[in-house]
């Protein structure tokens, strides 16, 4: 496996990756939030658009990206910012649900953290969904050394009646 810096040119294969990966995710979240109708406001053009908008966010920044490749193929990437004096974070991370579970994801936080480093943070954050599809995520982070903050968000559409889920 090879670790390299995000080309622009990689972004369609990025965002093909980006949909595979988060597909269960999605789906998951879905589950939790369409009943409340919250889903369909967050996303009222859909999932996958968001996340394209994401990846292409990534693409166009590129310094702040890495790309894992296999053989060629790209398998995953990671996206970091620096939020507040010392502080990292790790934006995005996704690994080709075909891939998963040979050590990219923990190979890509780890360049993560050099990059971060690098940038002068000293301690990294993660965000992550506590449901089902973001499971995963949670056991890279966990194997990785960091910390759960149990956090709590509650989601509600406005007006006074929640709106009614569509399909």
């Amino acid at each position: 496996m090879l670790i390299r810096e995000l080309d622009p040119a990689d972004r369609d294969a990025l965002v093909a990756l980006a949909l595979r990966a988060w597909e269960p995710v999605f789906a998951s979240v879905r589950s939790i939030l369409r009943p409340s109708g919250v889903y369909d406001v967050q996303y009222p053009d859909g999932w996958a658009a968001a996340q394209r908008a994401a990846v292409e966010r990534v693409c166009a920044a590129p310094a702040d990206a890495r790309v894992a490749e296999t053989d060629g193929a790209v398998v995953g990437f990671v996206a970091v910012a620096m939020r507040d004096e010392g502080l990292g974070e790790i934006d995005i991370l996704a690994v080709d649900p075909a891939a998963q579970r040979r050590g990219i994801g923990t190979a890509l936080t780890r360049h993560a953290f050099d990059l971060l480093a690098g940038r002068g943070a000293t301690s990294v954050m993660v965000e992550t969904g506590g449901d089902p599809g973001h499971a995963p995520a949670r056991a890279v982070y966990a194997a990785a050394g960091f910390v759960e903050w149990p956090v709590s968000r509650w989601f509600r559409v406005t007006g006074d009646a929640p709106v009614t889920p569509a399909g």
